[in-house]
């Protein structure tokens, strides 16, 4: 059973979620916009740098010997590995339709367990194993193996941004046994704006105003919905609540569908409900595992698209 106290609250919870799926949505949105005039570089740098502007106050507040690390290596490998899923997912946001390319990097609840088996030792039982099964076939309906994929891999690289995220939120889980999240989340947003301003040393292009403008609304709604998915996680057990991140796919699709006219075809729909289906029961069954042991660590329950990578 999940462990519960007087004060959780799952309808708060599952609002809050669904509150930062959209948020994280409507950032693919701004991404998509800003990235018909912009290189994948400088979208991923400045969804970074505002960021990390609105998240500052409160940056400031953590004292500085609270900011002392003996896993320096850790939030390295969590700041690499999500930065890299953050260019895929980018990537696949420019060339995929939305709603594909946020569903690709939502498979990181599919790799989660196994890259948890391999680290940390977290076995899975059968349950587990088959809503894997279950999300990982329709991984193949979105894929559509064959030649074309070969040709354009766009939806390769989505799928990517998912497994990089699996195993950014995996170290996040790793890290939480001595770190305290407010130093991971430090390093992380330090880390990640310094790593992604690398590649514009060849890679600078000025914006517009209007590009200004679109990329600070992504930083704006990146950090709203980190906040939100805290919130979220605080009001009720990630067993319940996770599912609902969900959500940021049929937020996507619909935002495709009236801006760009993106529909999807019949197996991409039905890859889309295998993904969600599996992910969600594997999620849940996990969760649950883990809640029988201990509370839920940052980095057990899963995020919007945008959040960890």
């Amino acid at each position: 059973m999940t462990t519960t106290s007087a004060t959780d609250n799952p309808a708060r919870g599952a609002l809050y979620i669904l509150a930062a799926a959209a948020a994280f949505s409507l950032m693919g949105v701004l991404v998509k916009l800003a990235g018909q005039g912009l290189p994948n570089e400088m979208l991923v740098f400045l969804r970074n740098a505002f960021a990390l502007l609105f998240m500052l106050p409160w940056l400031l507040r953590i004292r500085l010997g609270a900011l002392k690390t003996r896993a320096l290596r850790l939030h390295l490998l969590r700041a690499a590995t999500g930065l890299a899923a953050m260019y895929c997912l980018f990537i696949a946001i420019q060339q995929i339709p939305l709603a594909e390319a946020m569903l690709l990097n939502q498979t990181a609840a599919l790799f989660i367990p196994f890259i948890a088996l391999a680290w940390l030792g977290e076995t899975f039982g059968v349950r587990i194993f088959i809503a894997l099964l279950i999300g990982f076939t329709g991984v193949g309906f979105i894929l559509k193996p064959g030649p074309a994929l070969l040709t354009n891999p766009a939806a390769l690289i989505g799928l990517a941004s998912g497994l990089l995220a699996a195993l950014s939120m995996v170290t996040i889980r790793r890290n939480a046994r001595t770190e305290p999240p407010a130093r991971i989340v430090f390093y992380f947003c330090v880390l990640g704006t310094i790593g992604s301003a690398v590649p514009l040393l060849w890679a600078w292009q000025t914006p517009t105003l209007l590009q200004w403008l679109i990329m600070l609304g992504a930083g704006g709604l990146a950090t709203a919905g980190q906040l939100l998915v805290t919130k979220g996680y605080a009001s009720a057990p990630p067993a319940q609540v996770g599912p609902f991140a969900y959500a940021s796919v049929l937020f996507a699709a619909l935002a495709g569908w009236l801006i760009w006219g993106e529909v999807p075809d019949g197996w991409s729909a039905l890859g889309a409900l295998l993904i969600i289906s599996g992910g969600a029961l594997a999620m849940r069954r996990r969760m649950l595992r883990l809640a029988v042991a201990k509370p839920a660590a940052m980095g057990d329950a899963p995020l919007p698209p945008g959040e960890a990578s």
